[in-house]
């Protein structure tokens, strides 16, 4: 591969924080390996009230015009020079009112330069100067638009709830002077707040109340916007439906006040949500789907450029690409090739018009990034990598000339991943450094992560492991920081998840266990390995609140603490690596011990595939028999000694990957013919610093059990009935008499909602359909009149919180499944199972006959009541289930999450 020059290696000192959404608008064009397609450029309007302009038609009110259209333009420095010059104007005037509005709107071009700390000066001389007029409508009219942009300085360093006070105080004064149609723009950017703090669904509230507002109002660019980021909203919380039908109508008012550019922003906002469902179905195995979706995100793409903003009509030629890059497949890569050449052709061309501004480096960093992915998955060039180096190079001059050391940064980094993946080392990692040097000065965690890991992957290529190691770490500490609001705030994050995070906590394990392997310092060794599984459990927490699409869950004890408190229990960590298999094993009151499987991970990958498909084959015993025990040999056998040493008879399992989706019982040994099961007591735990274990309260039981056995069809979905379910409760009520029951008609959420007001039940028991998916609106359990999602779920069991005085004990699901062809589908069963506020989870990984998931039950409840921990209640249940069906079938699919004793 030829040698690339290196073509910038300038870097500007003195640089201070930057706009922390225009942050995230570009991690979200540039995570690592993966160009999204939801990128949108915007920025804030300034505010100068038409009364002032009216009243004062002079020099300095020309400069004002004049800095607006520099200030739309994106040339913000010459928006600076021209305000600045007009707020000295109106000093020497004595004019207080319109160098108040210049300075508020010179701290809102600060904002856009980085440059806070004179933001900051400026709107609170604004703002002195309006305090010490006298009061009228006008002047306090422009009070409230000087806190609107207080808010919006105030969000972009991270003072979320603080901006959103400023904006309560500007909206009163709104409601004051009757001002309703910026009292809602206001609304709008606290929405844009709550987002900022992951509260979407307190976002949405407020935008549909806005929502409520604009229907009153007549058709306008307001209305429009209120609409739009409502729309986007939906769309960040997976609810696409209504993301679409919002859009829709915003796309109706385009067309109606006839905003040729509003119309093209809508289509790029339509194509937008139809890729993030595509790529959603995607992820879940919906092939079909997903290229519905796909086709239709590429035709709102097709026609967002007619008659739009040059801005707008690159964006939807970039998400055209990037639509190519995330659906592309082996066997169509001569096709994509063809559709990505011209394409790209045309991208060029129309950036090469755009007149340099912040909008014009974007585009091309991004442009950048998504060639360097085609040319990846192509194997075939679309552009060589001279072109795309010095289309890099040109967007390093840009930011340059524009001052922006956010762009710069990104820019140089990207050059740098460009040199890396041409092998040049030395160039790669010293851009690196550069970009990395960048992000510090400005503070931007959010994309520091990423080069601090790029630096990592370089200096490892390079053979410097502990250098290598100190990088990966600091690259783990920095994403720790700040996940919440990366995977709450960025929309593509969430999708690119596997692409863009999970890899940083892989391959800082793979170090750490590595480096263990070779050191000859015990202590040094078992410090590596409390870091890996720390680690670990991180990487969990991040999956799940990846899942949530929220920061919704931190940890609650430390994993030490946890394992001490069962002297019979050992835990087990799995880390699937491409080309071995790590195992963690933590026994009581010893130090941490490792072992390492050589085997590729497509191997591993595809033996849990294959058991997985055998285990719901009722007369594939013998195949689930030979496939799992590889498996238990991988993961079991080079522990038994110590096992049966220190005394274990329970097992508990955090698991990685695709591991979660079979259940650990039915790992078979040879040797002793016996299945895992039948040794020990077993239960599952997405990370013990979720979980506070503690034993099953001293006190009678008292069970919520609701059930559905008739056969239903809820949205489109046909549902079998299962016959035995009112026999499962009647067994269930012999073995618990304190009881409620809520059967077919009765189980409505309203009536859980009741019941769980009333009373602080220690058990939840659901005997329904229902289904576990890697997405949160395809993860739902089947009541008499809908399918009740798994965040319906949380909030309606969270309802009773306040009666309760711990947690509900345990939460039981019987009749449930994992979705067919979603390989992370078990992120379901753990989402539901944290989320729950229960203690432990017991369910099913696949439907089984009722009738013995009815005795199952019955067997686990008799065992409860004996004092035995939960775990062991379950292995004796499946116990009696195996002496009369040999089959793992019948007796395999439960599996216990959580708390085991």
């Amino acid at each position: 591969m030829a040698k690339l020059p290196v073509l910038l290696h300038i870097l500007q000192s003195g640089l201070r924080f930057l706009n922390f959404f225009l942050l995230l608008l570009v991690t979200a064009i540039l995570c690592i390996f993966s160009s999204p397609a939801f990128a949108t450029f915007s920025h804030i309007s300034l505010n100068i009230p038409q009364t002032q302009i009216q009243n004062s038609p002079t020099l300095d009110q020309s400069l004002v015009e004049q800095g607006k259209a520099f200030y739309e333009a994106g040339l913000f420095t010459e928006a600076l020079q021209v305000l600045s010059q007009a707020a000295v104007g109106f000093n020497n005037t004595g004019d207080k009112l319109n160098q108040a509005i210049a300075l508020s709107n010179l701290a809102l071009i600060h904002q856009q330069l980085g440059e806070y700390t004179q933001a900051e000066l400026a709107i609170t001389q604004s703002l002195d100067l309006l305090n010490n007029l006298n009061s009228s409508k006008d002047r306090n009219a422009i009070i409230a638009q000087a806190l609107d942009i207080q808010g919006k300085l105030q969000l972009a360093i991270g003072q979320t709830e603080i901006a959103l006070s400023t904006w309560q105080k500007a909206a009163d004064i709104y409601e004051q002077i009757g001002d309703r149609a910026t009292l809602t723009r206001n609304r709008i950017n606290s929405a844009q707040a709550m987002q900022a703090l992951g509260l979407y669904r307190q976002a949405q509230k407020t935008l549909t109340d806005v929502q409520q507002t604009l229907t009153t109002l007549p058709d306008s660019s307001l209305k429009l916007a209120g609409l739009h980021s409502l729309g986007n909203v939906l769309r960040v919380i997976g609810d696409f439906n209504a993301s679409r039908t919002v859009l829709e109508q915003s796309l109706a008012i385009a067309i109606a006040i006839q905003s040729p550019t509003a119309i093209g922003d809508t289509f790029l906002n339509l194509g937008n949500t139809a890729f993030a469902e595509g790529k959603t179905q995607h992820q879940v195995g919906n092939t079909d789907l997903a290229q519905k979706e796909f086709q239709a995100a590429l035709k709102f793409y097709q026609q967002a450029p007619i008659n739009s903003t040059a801005t707008t009509q690159i964006q939807a030629q970039l998400n055209q690409l990037s639509l190519l890059l995330e659906f592309f497949s082996k066997n169509q890569a001569e096709n994509t090739f063809k559709q990505a050449l011209p394409l790209s052709d045309q991208i060029l061309t129309e950036i090469n018009k755009l007149v340099p501004s912040r909008n014009s480096v974007y585009a091309r960093i991004q442009f950048a990034s998504i060639l360097m992915g085609l040319t990846q998955k192509t194997n075939t060039p679309i552009f060589s990598n001279l072109n795309i180096a010095q289309l890099l190079s040109a967007a390093i001059q840009q930011a340059q000339n524009l001052k922006d050391p956010q762009a710069q940064s990104y820019a140089l980094g990207t050059l740098g991943r460009l040199y890396e993946k041409n092998n040049q080392l030395a160039d790669a990692l010293e851009l690196t450094q550069k970009a990395l040097f960048i992000a510090q000065t400005i503070d931007a965690s959010d994309i520091l992560y990423q080069w601090q890991w790029q630096q990592g992957r370089l200096l490892k290529q390079q053979g410097n492991i502990n250098a290598a190691l100190k990088a990966y770490d600091t690259a783990y500490k920095t994403l720790e920081s700040l996940r919440g609001d990366l995977v709450a705030t960025n929309l593509d994050v969430q999708f690119s998840f596997r692409e863009s995070v999970e890899p940083i906590y892989r391959e800082l394990v793979e170090l750490q266990l590595r480096t263990e392997s070779i050191q000859g310092d015990q202590q040094t060794s078992q410090y590596n390995l409390k870091q890996a599984r720390k680690v670990i459990e991180s990487l969990q927490l991040a999956e799940l609140n990846n899942f949530f699409r929220s920061p919704c869950l931190e940890p609650i004890v430390e994993i030490d603490k946890v394992v001490q408190q069962d002297k019979k229990a050992a835990v087990i960590y799995s880390v699937i690596l491409p080309d071995r298999f790590d195992v963690i094993l933590t026994l009581p009151n010893q130090q941490l011990q490792h072992y390492t499987t050589n085997i590729p991970q497509e191997k591993v990958e595809s033996t849990v595939t294959s058991l997985r498909q055998s285990l719901t084959d009722v007369a594939a015993t013998y195949e689930v028999k030979e496939q799992s025990q590889k498996i238990y040999d991988w993961l079991i056998r080079p522990a038994e000694k110590e096992l049966s040493k220190s005394g274990i008879t329970t097992l508990v399992f955090v698991l990685d990957g695709e591991l979660r989706n079979i259940p650990m019982g039915v790992l078979y040994d040879p040797l002793q013919n016996k299945y895992l099961m039948e040794e020990y007591a077993i239960a599952l735990t997405p990370g013990l610093q979720l979980f506070n274990p503690k034993p099953l309260q001293k006190v009678q039981l008292n069970a919520l059990i609701a059930g559905l056995g008739e056969a239903r069809s809820i949205e489109g979905q046909k549902f079998s009935a299962l016959k035995n379910v009112a026999r499962e409760l009647r067994e269930i009520q012999t073995e618990i008499p304190k009881n409620e029951e809520l059967l077919n008609q009765q189980f409505l959420d309203t009536n859980l909602q009741k019941e769980l007001l009333a009373t602080p039940f220690s058990i939840i028991h659901l005997a329904t359909h229902g289904e576990f998916s890697s997405d949160p609106e395809r993860t739902f359990l089947l009541t008499w009149d809908k399918l009740l999602k798994v965040k319906q779920f949380d909030t309606l069991l969270r309802v009773g919180d306040r009666n309760r005085s711990g947690n509900i004990e345990l939460l039981v699901l019987s009749a449930c499944k994992t979705a067919v062809g979603d390989q992370r589908a078990a992120l379901g069963l753990a989402g539901i199972a944290v989320r729950a506020g229960a203690r432990s989870t017991l369910a099913s990984l696949w439907s089984v006959d009722d009738q013995w998931t009815a005795k199952l039950m019955s067997e686990f409840y008799r065992n409860l009541n004996t004092g035995i921990s939960k775990a062991q209640a379950l292995q004796r249940a499946q116990l009696t289930v195996f002496a009369k069906q040999k089959s793992p079938y019948f007796w395999a699919p439960y599996v216990l999450v959580g708390n085991w004793l």
